[in-house]
């Protein structure tokens, strides 16, 4: 059974950018069926959260799914609604949702590689790693799952980790209502948004 994740975690809102990924997979998710996207997406939002964080997610979202099969979905309740049911649906599915992700992701690299930053934006940027690795290792299964496999080799689970990360105690950058770029983001993590239409 096909699980799925791929979500988009930046340090800051560059709506053009949230639009373009999250439109992508839409029309990836859409070849396959019209409830696909919605029901994913909202399967993202849900998963990616640090209730420790006042529900703050770990980025912008993306698309979740699991348990791909013919029997009853949980997030696919429409049962004459098209979706992939079969073996061959599954993998057709599954493979172009791989095939959109360079075509998510790449433009936007291409528009920011050039961009300046500032020590402050270093700053941030490590900090939001450091939430990145708070969600795996507190929340996410496959970090849980595989750190207690016997046998396993605890760095092939880690290597998803980022390299540099940073926490603060009480840090002055993301509070809320100060009218930052980094308030900016944390608003939109609290409060996951349709960026597709």
């Amino acid at each position: 059974m096909p699980t799925g994740i791929a979500d988009l975690t930046p340090c800051y809102v560059f709506a053009e950018d949230f639009r373009h990924f999250h439109q992508t997979l839409k029309d990836a998710c859409d070849k396959h069926g019209p409830d696909l996207y919605p029901a994913f997406k909202k399967d993202c939002d849900d998963y990616f959260v640090m209730h420790h964080r006042d529900s703050e997610r770990r980025g912008i979202g993306g698309l979740r799914f699991d348990d791909l099969c013919d029997e009853p979905h949980s997030l696919l309740t429409n049962a004459i609604s098209p979706r992939p049911r079969s073996a061959e649906e599954i993998f057709a599915f599954v493979q172009c949702l791989g095939d959109a992700i360079l075509p998510s992701y790449v433009p936007i690299v291409q528009r920011r590689a050039g961009e300046k930053w500032t020590e402050q934006m270093r700053r941030w940027q490590l900090l939001r790693r450091g939430r990145y690795v708070e969600f795996n290792l507190v929340y996410d299964r496959g970090t849980k799952f595989g750190l207690v496999t016997p046998g396993v080799q605890t760095e092939n689970v880690l290597a998803s980790m980022p390299e540099m990360a940073r926490w603060e105690y009480m840090s002055d950058l993301g509070v809320e209502g100060d009218g930052s770029r980094e308030s900016e983001l944390v608003e939109i993590l609290k409060n996951p948004r349709d960026w597709a239409q």
